[in-house]
């Protein structure tokens, strides 16, 4: 596999799972959320700024969902559109 592909930061998690191997199966938002919890500290020493990112993006699909919540969307819609 080449570094391309598969830089080192994607293959360092205890468990030997690449995280995109799980963050596809969720929406955009969630997704990078995810991956930057996932990979804290991993591509660079600053796991702060990881987190600090993960937050911004969970932040934003709070407003994403809340947003549909005031729509009045029905709970099956919201439920859907989170993954």
């Amino acid at each position: 596999m080449s570094t391309f592909n598969h830089p080192a930061h994607y293959n360092q998690h205890p468990s030997g799972v690449e995280c995109i191997d799980i963050v596809e199966h969720f929406n955009f938002n969630t997704g990078n959320a995810i991956k930057y919890i996932w990979r804290a500290g991993l591509k660079s020493d600053n796991a702060i700024e990881d987190l600090q990112k993960a937050k911004w993006y969970v932040e934003r699909e709070i407003e994403r969902l809340t947003k549909l919540v005031d729509s009045h969307a029905q709970p099956e819609f919201i439920v859907k559109n989170w993954r």
